[in-house]
């Protein structure tokens, strides 16, 4: 651990601080590499103390996590990863919960768990890698898979309609929703600091690229010659441009209420809207979260980013008032307390 001094006298942390004695066993190419890589580098820029920081994650490739990051973890049971984190988080206020999840673990056996996380605004900041297959359990189709997508689980192409994973965030509650890809590295460095301030529910879905059993599925995202006509970069204020000569826009049809794409300073009686990730009304976020490619951009940022009461600060202020106005109490109370009955 480094040593360099600092005003309060606390040890300066480096990403080797993050970086745990275990050796990282992916698939070689696999995007996990990137997302731990800057999440190590950018923890030690946060100023939050080493020894209140945890990962917690559930089942599959990305649920490795806590092995590789050198703080407190915990490598729990499939889906169920939110569950234990929300108990954390009430049972300890001052720690930094971070939940580590893929599109399998997170939206199929844990999906009820993630929606009620999200739902009470606990403040966790959640990372949903998302490559469209379950990549430990080597290859069936995933909540995310598009349809027709043949697999060892859908040999004859699945016949499912995909989760739109940020509209499930947003109908669920979610104060803080965002996504990025996981070769965006200062794009994705930028959303890790945005969500570890965000007070209350932070959730994060990566485009992460499994080259062994999914591989290019994300490619048109990331070839430097075409993804600028792909990619919708959301920044707040501005307009929904996009294109590699910066000419495509994405305007509101207000007859559908519907965003439709189109060519900068057509006069088609469209209007052009300014992303505002702030909006109490969620209906933009959710428009931008419904677009599918390849007729649409994905956006990839901030959608939405409001501040409300989190379910702990709420939790423990009831607990307050109720000590205050009952006292401490004991267990033999609590298991004596209300109704009993005599079988006899």
């Amino acid at each position: 651990m480094s040593r360099g001094a600092v005003g309060n006298g606390a040890p300066v942390l480096t990403k080797k601080d993050f970086e745990s004695d275990q050796a990282v066993r992916w698939c070689p190419g696999c995007g996990d590499y990137a997302i731990l890589a800057q999440l190590q580098k950018v923890m030690p820029e946060l100023g939050i103390p080493k020894q209140n920081i945890v990962f917690i994650s559930g089942i599959g490739c990305s649920s490795r996590f806590p092995y590789y990051m050198d703080t407190f973890g915990f490598h729990t049971i499939h889906g169920r990863a939110p569950a234990l984190a929300t108990g954390l988080k009430v049972s300890r206020p001052e720690l930094s919960v971070w939940v580590v999840t893929g599109d399998g673990d997170g939206l199929s056996i844990g999906g009820n768990h993630l929606i009620h996380a999200l739902r009470r605004n606990v403040d966790l900041k959640i990372l949903l890698f998302n490559n469209q297959t379950y990549g430990l359990t080597k290859g069936q189709f995933s909540p995310t898979s598009t349809t027709g997508t043949r697999t060892k689980s859908s040999p004859l192409g699945t016949v499912d309609r995909p989760f739109s994973v940020l509209s499930l965030a947003l109908g669920a509650g979610a104060t803080f929703v965002a996504r990025t890809i996981d070769t965006e590295i200062q794009h994705l460095q930028g959303l890790i600091r945005e969500m570890a301030e965000h007070p209350g529910s932070a959730f994060l879905e990566i485009y992460q690229n499994c080259p062994v059993l999914n591989d290019g599925v994300w490619e048109s995202l990331k070839d430097r010659h075409v993804k600028a006509d792909h990619l919708l970069t959301l920044e707040d204020g501005q307009p929904l441009v996009y294109g590699k000569e910066s000419d495509r826009i994405l305007r509101l049809d207000t007859k559908r209420m519907r965003l439709v794409p189109g060519r900068r300073g057509e006069q088609d009686g469209l209007v052009e809207v300014a992303h505002d990730r702030s909006a109490p009304d969620p209906a933009l976020a959710l428009m931008l979260a419904s677009l599918a490619m390849p007729e649409f951009p994905a956006p990839i940022g901030v959608l939405r980013a409001v501040r409300e009461p989190t379910f702990d600060s709420l939790t423990r202020a009831q607990e307050a008032r109720d000590r205050e106005e009952s006292g401490p109490g004991s267990l033999r109370e609590l298991l004596e307390a209300g109704s009993t009955w005599t079988v006899s």
